[in-house]
């Protein structure tokens, strides 16, 4: 494979991702140099679109970022960044934050000029000049299949809190052994998966029993 950066009609075509869906494959030009989606194959990722650097909330999340570094390294997730901006744009607002907040960005942003990969992905749409409205963020697990996604305006920025929380609580289920209830967190209480069998059903203490029954985490280990 080139290390060129792929142009034209690469991503033609390509529909809107959806959970379950393998992520289309890129090679793409980053502030820590030519990179491929398939670099991070291995492990989870998060890959995120902000409308513009040197905005003012687009700044605010990625302070935030930089500072959980730590957290989300703790959870094997590597992230990365893209916007239609140009790679000097990036390295210069990079340079902008650390002289600001005294924060590294150490995780690759990759420039879109063409909107080829926001297309891909379906964080924008067919006929739009720029990706200024969104900021979309896909979950990828290790084999490059997007787990979950959100997708936020441009006025309201992301929270760092529940895009780890949702990487944990990706992980602790992706095994198929456990569900996670809402607000779940690491150590807390998870849901077991409902038989879907009569047996099962007349079989469970209460009514409700068979289809909502809590476990403690770690108990299907």
């Amino acid at each position: 494979m080139s290390d060129q950066p792929k142009t034209g009609e690469a991503y033609a075509g390509c529909a809107p991702l959806r959970l379950g869906q393998k992520a289309p494959e890129f090679t793409a030009r980053s502030t820590q140099g030519v990179v491929r989606l398939s670099d991070f194959r291995g492990r989870w990722l998060i890959l995120f679109s902000h409308p513009a650097d040197f905005t003012p909330v687009c700044t605010s999340e990625f302070v935030a970022i930089a500072k959980a570094a730590k957290a989300f390294e703790a959870l094997d997730c590597a992230l990365m960044a893209l916007s239609v901006d140009s790679l000097f744009s990036h390295l210069a607002w990079i340079r902008a934050i650390r002289d600001r907040f005294d924060v590294v960005i150490d995780f690759p942003i990759i420039e879109d000029p063409t909107l080829e990969i926001g297309r891909a992905y379906g964080m924008v749409g067919p006929d739009d000049a720029d990706a200024s409205s969104v900021r979309a963020t896909y979950f990828l697990d290790p084999e490059g299949v997007m787990r979950a996604t959100t997708c936020y305006p441009a006025s309201v920025g992301r929270s760092i809190d529940e895009m780890l929380r949702m990487v944990a609580a990706l992980q602790r289920v992706h095994g198929g052994d456990a569900l996670a209830p809402e607000g779940w967190h690491p150590g807390s209480d998870l849901l077991r998966v409902p038989a879907q069998t009569v047996e099962s059903v007349l079989a469970a203490k209460d009514a409700s029993g068979w289809f909502y029954d809590p476990i403690p985490d770690g108990a299907t280990r």
